[in-house]
């Protein structure tokens, strides 16, 4: 894939998938070995069907998420975003009961490519910032 097409795919990612929460879209984007290492989950099932409930949960509890790219660096197998998740918490987010407060925190992300899906996710996010915003920690 060009760099472009790499671009492209990360961009439908987080706006089809993470801010319209179109979930059966995940079948195109991802490889069916697609893996998720994020920290603080347990170990998903391979593939879209793994990472379809998350996206359901974390949309559940911030029905309003949206993802922002800030950045992107490109290369053939593999494309870093650097992101800004914002959003309300009105519904159960990892067993915190809604709050009605906003959140935004920023996120770096790698997501691996091959044969123009992506296949591995790796991801930091500014945990404990969320977790004040939500008022979870002083």
């Amino acid at each position: 894939m060009t760099l472009q097409a790499n671009a492209r795919l990360i961009e439908r990612y987080f706006e089809e998938v993470w801010n319209q929460g179109k979930v059966d879209v995940l079948d195109e984007l991802l490889a069916s070995d697609y893996r998720n290492h994020s920290p603080g989950l347990p170990d998903p099932q391979p593939g879209p069907e793994g990472l379809k409930p998350i996206v359901l949960m974390m949309r559940e509890g911030v029905p309003d998420l949206h993802y922002a790219i800030e950045d992107l660096v490109l290369a053939p197998d593999r494309v870093a975003a650097f992101v800004r998740m914002t959003g309300t918490h009105t519904g159960s987010l990892f067993g915190i009961a809604p709050t009605g407060k906003s959140i935004d925190v920023r996120q770096m992300q790698i997501e691996w490519i091959r044969d123009g899906r992506i296949c591995q996710h790796w991801r930091i996010t500014e945990d404990l910032k969320l977790m004040r915003q939500l008022g979870v920690i002083l």
